[in-house]
């Protein structure tokens, strides 16, 4: 169930965005909000380890993502949609 895990203990810090130097402020909070985008549209039932799957998988493939300060509001809706819908944690690469 989504409500058994804290987003806000996923959230990037300043030092978590130390690639982006001069504008890891707005890169964490594109990054978090991208993680918000998640939570908040994912459904209540959802199972909690395809949860925590998801948000490590943002992690490895956003936070250093040079396209990150350049997606707009709607295309990331549209990619976490995307990511919600389709996901299978038997079919993700290994981490």
């Amino acid at each position: 169930m989504k409500s058994s895990i804290d987003i806000h203990v996923t959230l990037a810090t300043l030092d978590d965005m130390e690639f982006w130097e001069d504008n890891a402020e707005e890169a964490m909070d594109r990054f978090n909000a991208l993680l918000h985008m998640l939570y908040d549209r994912a459904d209540e039932d959802i199972d909690t380890v395809s949860l925590e799957n998801m948000i490590q998988y943002i992690w490895e493939n956003w936070r250093n993502d040079s396209h990150l300060l350049d997606i707009d509001d709607d295309d990331l809706f549209d990619w976490v949609d995307q990511l919600l819908s389709t996901w299978d944690d038997e079919r993700q690469e290994p981490r």
